[in-house]
């Protein structure tokens, strides 16, 4: 197959899938191409979209490749796109998400302690938009659901791998542990003599 073939159906893939086409996927459906030959086209198509100033590229994100807009264009889009919302993510929302994706795999407990509040709703929330999911349980008492970021969090923070993510010092949690009720201390009754 032509380069230029292969960098046509290449992008017409890319264009298509609105998620991260992984490399193998893309190597299944051209099988003429290998891996390195179809990372050597890619590169090809940024540097034809660079020379061309055109407004998107393709970047390795989440584990495949995706076309994206071009940094530089920002302002513009996001004034296009200021209209409110209703998929927006809450401020206690995205903390709970930074939480989760620097301790995963952490359950609803230790999250509450570092934060200090109830998160039901913000993981709720998370769940639901597909940036958090239930990544199995914790093997202690009462065997608590574990959670942890996907490929969707990756994806819509623009993140290659969770390796990406800016490096920070984190002091160590543990889950809380109910405390065993302790016995009321009772003042001793004084023994009647019979008088």
């Amino acid at each position: 197959m032509e380069s230029v073939q292969a960098k046509r159906i290449i992008e017409a893939l890319l264009f298509v899938f609105g998620q991260p086409l992984p490399l193998k996927r893309i190597t299944e459906v051209l099988p003429d191409l290998d891996a390195a030959h179809t990372r050597e086209l890619i590169q090809a198509l940024n540097t034809e979209y660079a020379s061309s100033q055109r407004a998107f590229h393709i970047q390795e994100v989440a584990g495949g490749y995706q076309l994206v807009t071009d940094q530089q264009l920002a302002p513009w889009v996001k004034r296009a796109l200021q209209s409110p919302r209703p998929d927006a993510v809450s401020v206690a929302s995205l903390e709970t998400l930074a939480i989760i994706a620097y301790r995963q795999p952490i359950t609803k407990a230790e999250i509450e302690a570092i934060r200090g509040v109830d998160v039901t709703a913000s993981l709720d929330t998370l769940v639901e938009r597909r940036f958090v999911r239930m990544a199995g349980r914790k093997e202690s008492p009462g065997r608590p659901f574990l959670y942890a970021t996907t490929s969707e969090f990756l994806r819509h923070f623009g993140l290659k791998s969770l390796e990406a993510l800016p490096s920070i010092n984190l002091p160590m949690v543990n889950e809380p542990v109910s405390e065993e009720p302790q016995p009321v201390p009772t003042a001793p009754v004084a023994a009647s003599d019979g008088s």
